[in-house]
């Protein structure tokens, strides 16, 4: 995600370090591979209205980024990874013998490669044995012991040759040669006019600095294909072993400093929170006096003016070591575009970035802790935005509410949203480096003990869920999902088709447990064609007498990322709404019969017909920061009832990221 707060489910919930990479620092993608700090970084709201990339892979992924660019582990919050461009100049493969003439056939200096004059080793070479070395020395050191020895109190190491005590002046053979080079080669720029003004005694270190300084600069003139006369490459071969001593200890210390700064580098670490938000201003309207039959009886949809909504969202990332991360999202919304005449059909039409708080009242929807443990397990644990959604990787790479798809149906499979919940614990496994594994525990209302609790109580809705995603190839990710919750109420709690199972009088309870599978699959044809698509099932067993209720649902998309535009995304989406496919429950209790049909005997029985959902829409990417998406709705046969008119929905999506 080169837009980190995509709001992308790239990766999942729990390696949202990944994720984080890109924004404390991406959603490394559906692909199994670990992403510890991003995900877009995103975080889904516990109300499902907002997704929001906070992929548990990429979280974990994220938060490890101490900024390395190895993507540490998708697990969550795939996440997003940088690329560092690298330049490297092997300066060890140019050969010089294009400089060699007659006069270098009778010079006495060995056949040496400019950049050999830069080597620790070719120096120690060039000098003479020093009967003063002591013999305790180990003849293999780091740069922090080589230093060490340096500075030992050797009572003989303190004997100096006057001359090295020396300063160079400016009428010395050295002085005169360097300055030569300077103005030939530039290669010390001491002052504002790139003039070397050598007028001035210099000490025997800060003579072999610029003398360092002008090895490297010609070094890089020979390897980008310029000459260096056999004039210069004599004397440079002259002044490197007068001067041998000093330069060793140069390059010594200067690789010390770096030992010691790639140290501090890698232990350095404070506690950093980062903001990251998006905005959403929705413009959407629907066909107007749309006719339903319900209950048996015509009712005209009047709901139909063209309304101007928002969704906002704003995310705390705080890392609190390079392997945690605590999530806090707050949100605030007034979308709301279902019928007031039946919220029922509402679950056909919802629009994906709906986020109703209210009058804009603020929310809070994540508050959960991600940690790694180890290079591939990422824990999530929360009181807040822990569920399937946020957990699972998703594998549809555009699931987002801000970017993708228009419609609520369309994000994802509906499946993966069956059971209400926010409080709970979950974990992302990168088990090989094609294969994951995630699952998560959740419950609705952990915090009332007495309708509540952890395990749900008298009416606390709860559900476990697993998820396993293969990557057989780069361009394929296949995700297979199996959630089973259990609800007081008798529904799914997706909010998308056929949610409500049972027909619940006032003050009845209708109590399922609900077994659901899900697959769904992506294929990248090209880097600019994706083809996909999912399939959910669930089967729903009523508590309080015998009897079932199953549902089905389906879609198939085309996505072409970057048409017309970097960032660009035009998608294509068809499918079918989840379906009562049957329902055997004892009367008065189905669904059906009564709604579509108006038996007010609600027998057992299925739904008399199927909606299509028809979706097309078009996102430009204006900056890195703004996207404008239009995009058009076609619900045929909507309520899963032929006798319902066709319903149109156009919308214009304006998201704002930062």
């Amino acid at each position: 995600m080169k837009y980190c707060l995509n709001l992308e489910k790239k990766v999942s919930s729990a390696l949202i370090f990944a994720t984080l990479s890109c924004l404390v620092g991406h959603l490394s993608p559906a692909h199994a591979t670990p992403d510890i700090s991003t995900t877009v970084a995103t975080a889904e709201s516990a109300s499902k209205a907002l997704s929001v990339s906070t992929d548990l892979s990429t979280a974990t992924e994220i938060a490890e980024e101490v900024q390395t660019d190895s993507q540490s582990t998708e697990i969550a919050t795939t996440g997003l990874a940088q690329e560092a461009a690298t330049n490297d100049l092997n300066l060890q493969e140019i050969p010089l013998t294009d400089l060699e003439t007659e006069a270098a056939a009778t010079e006495v200096f060995p056949e040496t490669k400019v950049q050999d004059l830069l080597s620790y080793e070719t120096l120690e070479a060039q000098a003479p044995p020093n009967s003063e070395a002591s013999e305790s020395v180990s003849p293999v050191l780091t740069p922090l012991e080589v230093e060490e020895t340096l500075e030992e109190d050797d009572p003989m190491g303190q004997v100096t040759n006057v001359s090295d005590l020396l300063d160079v002046q400016p009428s010395d053979w050295a002085y005169e040669a360097v300055r030569d080079l300077v103005e030939r080669y530039k290669c010390i720029v001491g002052y504002p006019d790139r003039t070397f003004r050598g007028n001035q005694p210099t000490s025997r270190y800060e003579f072999a600095a610029g003398l360092r300084a002008c090895l490297d600069t010609i070094a890089q003139l020979v390897a980008s294909g310029n000459s260096v006369t056999q004039e210069d490459f004599e004397v440079l071969q002259r002044l490197t072993q007068e001067f041998e001593a000093e330069l060793a200890l140069i390059g010594t210390r200067v690789d010390n400093l770096d030992a010691r700064t790639a140290f501090l580098e890698d232990h350095q670490f404070s506690t950093t929170t980062k903001l990251f938000g998006q905005a959403i201003f929705g413009l959407q309207g629907r066909t107007q006096d749309n006719d339903f039959e319900l209950f048996g009886q015509q009712f005209t949809d009047t709901d139909d003016e063209i309304t101007f909504i928002n969704n906002v969202q704003l995310s705390l990332f705080t890392q609190l070591s390079p392997r945690s991360l605590l999530l806090t999202s707050l949100q605030a919304g007034n979308g709301n575009t279902s019928p007031t005449f039946n919220n029922t059909l509402g679950n056909f039409t919802r629009l994906g970035y709906e986020g109703d708080t209210g009058n804009n009242d603020l929310i809070l929807t994540d508050l959960n802790f991600r940690q790694l443990l180890g290079d591939s397990f990422a824990l999530i644990v929360g009181t807040e935005g822990v569920n399937p959604i946020n957990v699972f990787r998703g594998v549809n790479r555009i699931e987002s509410a801000g970017s993708g798809p228009i419609s609520s149906f369309a994000q994802r499979n509906p499946i993966i949203g069956v059971g209400v919940g926010g409080a709970g614990v979950g974990f992302d496994w990168q088990i090989a480096t094609a294969v994951s594994l995630q699952a998560v525990y959740t419950a609705s209302i952990a915090n009332d003990p007495v309708n509540g609790g952890i395990f749900g109580g008298n009416n606390g809705e709860t559900s476990v869920g697993a998820q396993l995603v293969v990557s057989p190839f780069d361009t394929l990710d296949i995700s297979l999902q199996y959630v089973n919750a259990y609800s007081p109420f008798g529904r799914l709690g997706t909010g998308i088709g056929d949610d409500q199972l049972v027909l619940n009088n006032p003050g009845e309870r209708g109590p399922i447990n609900t077994d659901a599978f899900g697959a769904t699959l992506e294929w990248r044809v090209t880097p600019n064609i994706t083809i996909g698509g999912w399939a959910g099932y669930t089967d729903s067993s009523f508590q309080e007498a015998s009897g079932d209720v199953e549902t089905f649902n389906w879609m198939g998309f085309l996505n072409f990322p970057d048409l017309l535009g970097e960032g660009n995304l035009l998608g294509i989406y068809v499918g079918q709404p989840p379906k009562i496919t049957s329902s055997n429950l004892p009367n008065g209790r189905n669904v059906p019969s009564f709604v579509s049909r108006g038996d007010f005997t609600a027998a057992p029985g299925d739904q008399p017909s199927t909606t299509t959902h028809i979706e097309a829409f078009y996102r430009w990417q204006v900056s890195d920061n703004i996207s404008i998406t239009p995009g058009v709705i076609v619900i045929l046969d909507p309520l899963h009832n032929s006798a319902n008119d066709t319903i149109t929905i156009g919308a214009l999506r304006t998201t704002f990221t930062f």
